[in-house]
C-alpha cells in the first residue's frame, strides 16, 4: 500500500478454483483482488513490481506446495514483509507451528467462516500498514526526508540480484558538496543543514523513474542508484543533477570553485555477475568522484 487511500491487494492462492471464488466474493467489495491455481504463479506474482499486500496460501497444492512458497518468499528481502495466511482443511499443533516457524501470520480453516476471514485479513492489513509506517521512518534520513544509508544498501543489494538474473547493467551516480566544509565553518551548522535540504530536493525532483533512488550517503555525500541503465544515459542522469543543483544558486562566497554552492559527480556502471559484487560499482562510482574532484570539482566523470 503506497498511501492510506489505496486499496490494499489480497492474492488468493489455491489449485481449487470453488475456494478462490468464495474467498473473492468474501473481500472483492474491500480489497483489490488476484488469484493464483499454483505456488508457481503465486511466486511470479509476489516478485513483479506490483506485490500483493497479503497472501492467502493453500497450503496443499500440485508442484510448489504452501509451505514451499511460504518459504521462498520470506527468504527474500524484497518479499519478507507480505503477511502469509495459511488456508487449509485440516491442521494440527505440529504443522501450525511448522507454519509459523516458515513466516506465515496466522491460519484460515475450511470450510470458510466469513466473519473470521474478514476478521483476520483485516487485522492483519492493519499490522502491516503499522509496521510498513514504521520501517519507512526508518529508511528516511532526518534532515533531508529522502532515503538514507541503510535504505540505498538494501535497494542496491536487491537491484544487483534482479539484475543479475535479468542480464541488465546497473549505474551508480556519487555526489559530494564541494568545499562543504568551508560552507559550514563560515555559514554555521545550521546554514549547512539547509543547504543539505534544498539540494536534497533539488536532486529527487530530477529522477522520474520509479525505479530510481536518490539517497543521502552520509555528510555532504548523495547517492543514485539506477537500474536497467547504461553508462551514457546514466552520464546525461547525473549531469542533469549536477546542474539542478548549480541552478539553486546558494550563495558560497568562500568557495573556489563558483560563487554558489555546486556538487562533483562520479558515475559508473556494471553488469552484475556471480564474480561481482555491488560494492565494486560502489568503488568505481567512487573512483569516479575522485577523479572529478581532482579535476576542478563542479563536474562529472566516469
Amino acid at each position: 500500500m503506497n498511501n492510506l487511500f489505496e486499496q490494499p491487494t489480497i492474492l488468493i492462492v489455491d489449485d481449487a478454483k470453488e475456494n478462490i471464488s468464495i474467498l473473492a466474493e468474501l473481500l472483492r467489495s474491500d480489497y483489490k483482488i488476484r488469484a493464483a491455481i499454483n505456488g508457481e504463479k503465486a511466486l511470479e506474482i509476489a516478485f513483479s513490481e506490483n506485490p500483493p499486500d497479503l497472501i492467502l496460501l493453500d497450503v496443499i497444492m500440485p508442484g510448489i506446495d504452501g509451505y514451499e512458497v511460504c518459504k521462498r518468499l520470506k527468504a527474500t528481502s524484497q518479499t519478507k514483509s507480505i503477511p502469509i495466511i495459511f488456508v487449509t482443511g485440516k491442521v494440527n499443533e505440529e504443522e501450525e507451528i511448522f507454519g509459523f516457524n516458515l513466516g506465515a501470520v496466522d491460519y484460515i480453516k475450511k470450510p470458510f467462516n466469513s466473519v473470521i476471514v474478514k476478521a483476520r485479513v483485516s487485522m492483519h492489513l492493519e499490522l502491516k500498514q503499522y509496521r510498513d509506517y514504521l520501517e519507512n521512518m526508518s529508511y528516511l534520513d532526518g534532515l533531508t526526508g529522502i532515503p538514507n544509508r541503510r535504505r540505498f544498501d538494501e535497494y542496491l543489494d536487491m537491484t544487483w540480484n534482479l539484475a543479475t538474473r535479468a542480464a541488465m547493467p546497473v549505474s551508480l551516480v556519487m555526489m559530494d558538496i564541494d568545499l562543504f566544509k568551508q560552507f559550514n565553518d563560515n555559514y554555521g551548522h545550521q546554514g549547512g543543514d539547509v543547504c543539505l535540504a534544498q539540494i536534497a530536493q533539488a536532486l529527487s525532483k530530477v529522477l522520474v523513474r520509479k525505479t530510481d533512488l536518490l539517497a543521502r550517503y552520509g555528510g555532504e555525500e548523495f547517492v543514485c542508484v539506477l537500474p536497467n541503465t547504461d553508462l551514457s544515459n546514466a552520464f546525461v542522469i547525473s549531469e542533469k543533477l549536477r546542474l539542478a543543483v548549480a541552478a539553486l544558486k546558494i550563495p558560497h562566497a568562500f568557495s573556489t570553485v563558483e560563487e554558489f554552492v555546486t556538487i562533483s559527480a562520479g558515475v559508473a556502471t556494471k553488469f552484475p555477475a556471480k564474480n561481482l559484487s555491488g560494492a565494486e560499482l560502489i568503488s568505481a562510482a567512487d573512483k569516479a568522484l575522485y577523479i572529478s574532484k581532482k579535476s576542478g570539482r563542479n563536474m562529472t566523470s566516469s
